[in-house]
């Protein structure tokens, strides 16, 4: 992917390299999807003098989500999609903190990943916090977060800050001109609306193919929905076994549709906040929840329909 808005991150991470000392942890903060897990790969080479032609590097250790368990590990392995685990486990920090007792492989520094820090165990997290506390020689931490309130405090602290800006709609739509010739106009807006400055997410979008679910949930907002008609309509665009990947998206195409809509009514009831604040709800629920998707579509356009009311009072 093209990256773009990395500037500023880029100029502070070259002056601190070529200062005396540079910090040993950094936290990579930005919505998912603005290319900062590209930029601590990147950051990381240009640290160690990796060229491009070097796939992997024994002295970048990145941490994520591995396969979910013994069975996945096998689809992995063979090169078959795979589920990942949920969160980056106690295990993956203690094999890491293992290595850190060694020296570097090919030079005097080393830098570790984890990517997202955020979904770090909470045991996890407070080893990790002991190898910030007392960093080996040479070793570079890069935190990956796109929530960081989520860390413990105690992390946050030791870290220096790179944040990483929503992208202008503007440049997305050139961004997706480029990379998405085959999507149409609507769908490229819709995947504008959606992504809320994420170029990741903007693109995700278009792979799902969500322009339909885009055009149901606005024609919801506008009409309302009193058949239930368009309900229906929206659980078959959603589909009846979607990925938690495709939920997300919808879960992120509805909040983006609905904001659309706040902005069209002057003064704001509480109803419209009170539908933003489930779907939000809904959107934090999706990652331990197994939602039916037939049942979660209606809950979103019954979420969607009482938010068209909301707004015809407003505008009475």
């Amino acid at each position: 992917m093209k990256l773009i808005g990395h500037d500023e991150a880029w100029r502070q991470w070259a002056q601190a390299g070529s200062g005396t000392r540079m910090h040993h942890a950094w936290l990579l903060v930005g919505r998912k999807g603005v290319g900062k897990s590209a930029f601590a790969q990147a950051a990381a080479r240009d640290l160690l003098g990796v060229p491009a032609t070097i796939e992997h590097h024994p002295d970048i250790l990145t941490l994520t989500h591995e396969a979910k368990d013994d069975k996945e590990e096998r689809k992995r392995a063979e090169g078959k999609p795979f589920e990942q685990a949920r969160s980056i486990r106690i295990a993956q920090v203690r094999s890491m903190q293992h290595r850190l007792s060694t020296r570097p492989t090919a030079g005097d520094k080393r830098v570790i990943i984890i990517d997202p820090a955020d979904d770090l165990e909470r045991n996890a997290a407070n080893a990790l916090l002991k190898s910030l506390e007392e960093p080996p020689r040479g070793t570079i931490f890069l935190l990956v977060a796109h929530s960081p309130a989520r860390l413990l405090p105690t992390i946050r602290s030791r870290c220096r800050v790179l944040r990483f800006p929503a992208i202008s709609d503007a440049d997305m739509a050139n961004l997706l001109a480029e990379l998405a010739p085959q999507a149409d106009q609507a769908t490229r807006e819709a995947a504008i609306a959606a992504a809320a400055g994420s170029p990741g997410a903007a693109l995700a979008f278009v792979e799902l193919d969500l322009g339909r679910a885009a055009q149901l949930m606005d024609r919801i907002l506008q009409a309302g929905d009193g058949d239930f008609a368009l309900r229906g309509q929206l659980a078959t665009a959603i589909g009846a076994r979607p990925d938690r990947e495709r939920l997300h998206a919808i879960l992120n195409l509805a909040r983006a549709a609905l904001a659309e809509q706040v902005t069209h009514v002057a003064d704001q009831p509480g109803a419209l906040i009170e539908v933003h604040a489930e779907l939000v709800r809904l959107t934090g629920e999706l990652p331990t929840f197994n939602y039916d998707a037939g049942l979660l579509a209606m809950e979103i356009g019954t979420l969607l329909a009482r938010a068209a009311t909301a707004s015809e009072r407003a505008d009475a």
